[in-house]
């Protein structure tokens, strides 16, 4: 009688701590805040990065006459834009926005970034971070 031998196929091991993921892209708010006529022309820098989440919100500065004169700010209106932009961009996108003020008439400006710590949802995720891979 032929000995039957039963022959058992182990599965690789997945790697607990990634499951087949990339790690994901950090992103970063972008605040940029500009004199209101110029808020286009930022628009139109961050939109040459592919950033495709931008709000423009004005305001008006409320800052002492004194305070402003000393800073050099001369115009109150301004536009706050807030960009969601991924971290590896941001050095690129400031760049660009430095030659953008030396450039300008005027061109005064701030801008900073502040980290997202976190995003709850892949699709969420993916349409923050402009990626592309996944989506169907």
């Amino acid at each position: 009688m032929a000995e039957e031998k039963m022959i058992v196929k182990k599965r690789p091991k997945k790697n607990s701590t990634n499951n087949g993921l990339v790690a994901p892209r950090k992103v970063k708010l972008l605040f940029t805040i500009v004199e209101r006529s110029k808020a286009d022309l930022y628009v139109d820098v961050l939109e040459g990065f592919e950033v495709n989440i931008q709000t423009v919100i004005y305001g008006k500065g409320t800052a002492p006459t004194e305070i402003l004169h000393y800073l050099g700010l001369s115009q109150q209106n301004k536009a706050v834009i807030i960009s969601v932009v991924q971290e590896e961009k941001i050095k690129e996108i400031l760049s660009s926005y430095e030659d953008t003020y030396f450039k300008t008439k005027n061109g005064k400006g701030i801008a900073f970034t502040i980290p997202i710590s976190s995003v709850i949802g892949v699709l969420i995720y993916q349409f923050l971070s402009n990626s592309v891979e996944g989506r169907v």
